[in-house]
């Protein structure tokens, strides 16, 4: 069996009880699309770029309903108050390294303006997000340029998601091990309402990893206070898209639990670890219009608290999943300075977790 080409579902590796969506995937949810820019030059440079959109339009001028959480808050998310305040999304999300992230900014910023409906726009809020990609990569050159952010933005669909050592995941690490983006869903069934839960992650944090239950850190000698490569510092950027009508406060308690998702893998939110999620809505029924006539009321359905907890459900196994799946799908790589970061032994976890 090619390892390297399964996803850890498909090894027979179980995740919880909801199924997931045809791509297992966020891009399963509708109008959401994803765009990676990989860069890898020399033996120094090991980072990227991967945009998050919620739908194909100008989201400027259509917004969507949209939180954020904070587990830990030793990271840089640009963009994050102006979010908080007003429970909405107007631009695509970009994943980067930590000193990209003002050229994350600005290839949103000119990405926006240069959409057409946006010619007299004089304010842009850019969500851009990071992990430290340094241990294998040239971080301080500063490698990413706003054309590659724009680039990846470009290059965004509705497909199948690469993970691994790709985009934003290029050059992170991963509870000892190579980490990098992943991504999983789940499907409600009609009964819940019929909606989907997507989930993307970049991986860059350490901890006890587990596995389906299984102390897969502790066998493998890689845990906290042992020798973790990066002991147990790092950070993780979570996602969540759902189709759900779910208004911004709803959405918060969505993006909370993501980090009971990260939690199940043996993540710990460490001190040094930034450790983000940003939630939001793709719903039609639910977008923020740029421009509306003064005073005019905003009608919308959405669900009540009592009909949210199927879909806490979904984000918790779907970011479970997305973490694993980016260990899963993770290369070994060679990188700065010659260190090297091996992927997860594949082989041995399975025998571990199938044969529990």
């Amino acid at each position: 069996m090619l390892f390297s080409q399964s996803r850890p579902r498909e090894l027979g590796i179980p995740f919880g009880i909801l199924p997931s969506g045809a791509l297992n995937a966020i891009t399963d949810v509708p109008g959401v699309k994803v765009g990676h820019l990989t860069k890898i030059e020399g033996s120094d440079v090991r980072t990227g770029v991967t945009a998050i959109l919620p739908h194909g339009g100008n989201l400027f001028q259509d917004k969507v309903p949209a939180a954020i959480f904070v587990g830990n808050g030793f990271g840089k998310l640009a963009g994050v108050t102006q979010v908080k305040e007003l429970g909405n999304l107007e631009s695509p999300i970009i994943l980067t390294n930590t000193l990209s992230v003002a050229a994350g900014i600005e290839g949103v910023v000119r990405f926006s303006l240069s959409q057409q409906g946006n010619e007299a726009v004089q304010s842009v809020n850019a969500l851009v997000g990071e992990t430290n990609d340094g241990y294998l990569n040239d971080i301080r050159g500063m490698h990413i340029s706003p054309e590659e952010v724009i680039h990846a933005i470009e290059s965004a669909n509705s497909g199948a998601v690469n993970e691994g050592n790709v985009g934003a995941g290029t050059g992170t690490v991963c509870f000892g091990w190579k980490g990098g983006i992943g991504t999983s869903s789940r499907k409600l069934p009609e009964s819940l309402g019929g909606y989907t839960v997507g989930v993307l992650v970049q991986t860059n944090f350490g901890g006890n990893l587990q596995i389906a239950g299984v102390p897969v850190g502790e066998n493998l000698g890689k845990y906290p206070f042992k020798d973790a490569l990066e002991k147990s510092d790092g950070s993780c950027m979570i996602v969540v898209a759902t189709d759900a009508p779910v208004l911004e406060r709803n959405l918060e308690r969505m993006a909370q639990r993501a980090m009971m998702g990260l939690a199940k893998t043996g993540g710990i939110a460490s001190n040094g670890s930034g450790d983000y999620v940003v939630a939001f809505s793709t719903n039609e029924g639910l977008r923020i219009p740029y421009s509306r006539p003064s005073q005019q009321l905003q009608k919308g359905e959405f669900l009540a608290n009592d009909d949210m907890t199927a879909l806490f459900m979904a984000v918790i196994e779907a970011t479970e999943e997305a973490i694993i799946n980016s260990l899963f799908a993770a290369e070994t790589l060679e990188g700065k300075g010659g260190r090297t970061v091996e992927a997860l032994p594949k082989e041995k976890v399975l025998e571990w977790v199938i044969s529990k």
